[in-house]
Formats: structure tokens, C-alpha cells, sequence
């Protein structure tokens, strides 16, 4: 791997050579935990211990600069966007941004077209002619299924889009991601799919959208390491060391909530995981890439393998879901665009490996409640972030949960100030 820049990586493991006592030990170096541990030493001068089974900080939202030197990210392409201005002002703080809005394409019946569905894509698939928003509405009336109390997810997509595109793009899509029909799922799993009347192909309305301009893991590089304040220890699994932490007055724990109380024999909550081929590619325009049933996929341009950043394939045709060609991010280093080669990772839905996705079911919503009842009454923990909440959070939702948390605790005389008056902040963007 490329180097991280000027920024020196902790590379401890284990408890030898820590301090005795940490105001704060953090389970987690992903966005929920780096968040609170610079919360507390900005604004109350506390110090925390944070402790991460990985090898690297950042969480998921981990990238580096493969063998190729193309900026990848190790778990998922990541986009940030967010309506919270204080999430906003927040990141600010850490990064330099470039505007990006994000656009995804799907590849349905061997023809590109803008997900979420659009005028655009009606058109392109169904010969609809549509071309206003109204016009688009009607089409979409014309075909819903009237349903106001739909009974799973089935039910739900043809209530909101209809036949047609209930077929193209979102039944094998749900089936890809979920291992389970629309039919099998819940109502709130497809309630919400997006279907636009406008001719807006922007994934996300947001008012705030951009890339981080040297990667994501830059921001925790100037969130957590220059901060004396805050040690971490990467290659430490908490179940193994837990009896063996230092002292300390507060335990933040970010990872599975189920995890945490696997010792009480209840059962596990259900996630789904994703997985990842990486490829790397020199095409040529007009190369043909892939053949199947539904044609040939051949190369559109010169050094890129596909149309834009992120193409998905809600379709039978093949296993996978989608493909994410980071050459379309305009974050990558400079020199990369002028390379003849590309690099794509296919991405698939999985059962095992890392907890991505909550299976949102009657059982796992009850299972969590347990969970939830006795976290609330564990003394001197508190349970922060996505897997502690048994919730799919966005980038800014994390944020937006520590920092609310991290209020909460300041609120409730969980963290105290030890930070004399008049200190200021060391952050230097780099």
C-alpha cells in the first residue's frame, strides 16, 4: 500500500505500556468512536483508550492507495452527503471537500438507465413519453396497485412503482441483496423505494454532498492521531483483553450489541454482509467485456471499464449486484486519470462476514429490544453507533449519533471536564 502521507499509524497491539487509568476506553476506531474520543479531548481535555480488532483506523469507511495507485476503499464505495449542517461544520474541520454529486446507473436488459427510476428511465425502457413531472405521476397511477395497508414487501413495491418496474429493477435486486422475494420481507423493507416524477438523476437530494480530497481515511488521520490525548491500539479484539483493560471511567462500545451479550445465550440478530472480487483492466473502447443473456457488454471508453462510478444489476442475468469502477471519483490522485488501466470490485450480498445490513424482521426487532433493555441498565457503558444500534446509519448519521451521544453523556455527568479554561483546538488539516 501507498503511503499514508506524513501521518505515523499506530502499530501497538495488546495492553503493554498503556497508562493505568483512561477517562474514556473506546471499543471501535470507526467514525462513531474516533467521533466521541475528539469530542471529549477537544471540548473536556479527557483521554481515551481506543482498542480496534482491525489493523487499520477508520472503520468502514477505510480507503488507501492500491498497487495500482488508484484510492480504493476496502469495504464499499462510501458517498457523503447530509441535510445536518452541524455534521457539516463538523467534517469541515477535518478535510478539505470537492463537490460531488452522486449518480448511479443500472444495467437493465443490457440498456444503462438512472436508478433511482426516473422519467428517463421510464422512457428508455417502456417507451413511456413521459416528460414532465405530471405526465410521469399519471404514468405511475395508471400502474400502482392501490394498497394502504400492504403485508410485505411485494405488496409495498407495487404500491409505489407498479408492475413494470417492480420487475425490472427491484424484485431480483431484493432477491440479490437479501436472499429472500420481496415477498418474504417486510413492508417497511420496500415502502420506501425511491421513484422520482422529475428528471433529477442525483442518488441524493442532500444539500451538503462531496468527496473528502485526499480519502476518507485522511479525516480520521487529522481527527485522531496528532491528539495526545487519544492512544490507540489496532490488532486487539476486546473479548480477549477485556478482563485485562486498563482502569478507566466509561466504556464506549461501538461494535454488535449481540456481541457484547454473547456470554447470556440469547440468540444472535441477523445481518447481511457484502463481499468483493477486485479486478483490475486496461480496455479499450468498444472491447467487449461480457456476454449474457441479455447481449454483449463491451468497454465505453478508453481506460474505464464501465459509465460511470457505480453500475448496478438488478437483473437475473448475473450473480452480482453491482460494480464500482473508483477511476469515475474525482478524489483519485492526479496521475491516475491519464492511466490506460482501471480497477472495479463486483460486489455480492452475502450471509457471513462483516455486519453491514440489519435484516429488519418482526424476530430481529424483538431480539433487539432485549438487547436494548439490558444495555440501558449495564453500568458504565454506553452503546454508540450503527451495530449498537441495530440500525443501517449513513456516514452523517454516525456522526450525528456520537456527537448527540456524546451531548447526552456531557448532559447526564457521565463525562466531566478536566480541560483548563481557554485551551484551544490543535486540529491542522493536512
Amino acid at each position: 500500500m501507498a503511503s499514508e502521507g506524513d501521518f505515523v499509524h499506530p502499530k501497538e497491539s495488546g495492553m503493554e505500556g498503556l497508562e493505568e487509568h483512561y477517562d474514556l476506553v473506546i471499543v471501535g476506531c470507526g467514525l462513531s468512536g474516533c467521533v466521541i474520543a475528539e469530542q471529549a479531548s477537544t471540548n473536556l481535555g479527557l483521554k481515551s483508550l481506543i482498542i480496534d480488532k482491525r489493523d487499520h483506523i477508520g472503520g468502514n469507511c477505510y480507503d488507501f492507495i492500491d498497487e495500482h495507485g488508484f484510492r480504493v476503499s476496502k469495504y464499499g464505495v462510501h458517498l457523503f452527503h447530509t441535510v445536518h449542517d452541524r455534521v457539516w461544520d463538523y467534517v469541515n474541520k477535518f478535510s478539505e471537500w470537492m463537490p460531488y454529486e452522486h449518480r448511479v446507473k443500472g444495467r437493465v436488459n443490457n440498456t444503462i438507465v438512472p436508478i433511482p427510476p426516473s422519467q428517463e428511465t421510464v422512457n428508455t425502457l417502456f417507451n413511456a413519453n413521459v416528460h414532465s413531472p405530471e405526465e410521469m405521476e399519471e404514468w405511475l397511477k395508471e400502474r400502482r396497485v392501490v394498497n394502504d395497508n400492504p403485508q410485505n414487501g411485494e405488496e409495498a413495491a407495487l404500491s409505489r412503482a407498479g408492475p413494470e418496474l417492480y420487475e425490472a429493477i427491484f424484485k431480483y435486486y431484493t432477491k440479490k441483496q437479501w436472499d429472500k422475494y420481496p415477498s418474504e420481507l417486510d413492508a417497511s423493507v420496500l415502502l420506501r423505494i425511491p421513484v422520482r416524477t422529475n428528471t433529477d438523476d442525483r442518488y441524493f437530494a442532500d444539500k451538503h454532498q462531496a468527496l473528502p480530497a485526499h480519502g476518507y481515511t485522511r479525516i480520521f488521520e487529522n481527527m485522531v492521531l496528532p491528539d495526545k490525548n487519544i492512544t490507540i491500539r489496532l490488532n486487539t479484539d476486546y473479548f480477549e483483553y477485556k478482563d485485562k483493560l486498563p482502569k478507566h471511567d466509561l466504556l464506549v462500545f461501538t461494535g454488535p450489541i449481540d456481541a457484547y451479550y454473547a456470554s447470556q445465550g440469547l440468540p444472535k440478530l441477523e445481518y447481511r454482509s457484502l463481499t468483493f472480487k477486485t479486478e483490475y483492466h486496461e480496455p479499450k473502447k468498444g472491447e467487449l467485456l461480457n456476454t449474457t443473456e441479455k447481449g454483449e457488454i463491451r468497454c465505453p471508453k478508453d481506460g474505464y471499464y464501465q459509465e460511470a462510478l457505480q453500475v448496478n444489476y438488478p437483473g437475473q442475468e448475473v450473480d452480482y449486484t453491482r460494480i464500482t469502477e473508483y477511476k469515475h471519483k474525482p478524489n483519485q490522485p492526479k496521475e491516475v486519470y491519464d492511466k490506460p488501466g482501471t480497477v472495479i470490485f463486483r460486489e455480492w450480498s452475502c450471509d457471513d462476514g462483516e455486519p453491514y445490513y440489519p435484516v429488519p424482521n418482526p424476530d430481529n426487532r424483538a431480539l433487539y429490544e432485549k438487547y436494548r433493555e439490558m444495555a440501558e441498565k449495564e453500568p458504565g457503558v454506553a452503546f454508540v453507533g450503527r451495530l449498537a444500534s441495530y440500525k443501517y446509519f449513513n456516514m452523517d448519521q454516525a456522526i450525528l449519533n456520537a456527537l448527540e451521544m456524546y451531548d447526552d453523556l456531557v448532559k447526564e455527568g457521565k463525562l466531566k471536564s478536566k480541560k483548563p479554561a481557554g485551551g484551544e483546538s490543535w486540529c491542522n488539516i493536512q
